[in-house]
């Protein structure tokens, strides 16, 4: 028997599939609740509009988009924010801007390994006139 402290609440529960406490999945599950019978009725609610109107976490919402429970196909408004900058996207986990960012900074770090190697691969020879 795995024992833990629910993240969510603290309280001891024996470990689930889930890894939160009984009485927190219940309120998860009636958050999911409250947020999919407000998105059908308010398609074009941004995830910012539908966390004040149901009183769920932008972060629980978030969730909800990623475990694939909520579906952002027929609400053209909703998103999640991203990981790096927290604008709001539709897909993967970092915007175009923060993933470019990610890409050329990688680039320029792999030039200065080459540049690093080259440098210490010619250090140390010395040559002699003959």
């Amino acid at each position: 028997m795995n024992i833990a402290n629910c993240p969510r609440c603290g309280k001891l529960f024996t470990k689930n599939f889930r890894d939160v406490c009984p009485n927190c999945i219940k309120e998860i599950d009636q958050e999911y609740s409250l947020c999919a019978e407000h998105l059908r009725q308010n398609k074009g609610i941004t995830t910012h509009e539908l966390s004040d109107a149901t009183g769920v976490s932008v972060k629980q919402i978030t969730k909800f988009i990623r475990e694939g429970r909520i579906s952002i196909i027929g609400s053209p408004n909703l998103g999640y924010p991203c990981e790096v900058c927290s604008s709001m996207i539709r897909e993967g986990n970092m915007c175009q801007d923060c993933r470019t960012r990610l890409i050329k900074d990688v680039g320029q770090m792999n030039e200065q390994i080459k540049a690093d190697a080259q440098k210490s691969s010619g250090a140390g020879i010395y040559r002699t006139k003959s």
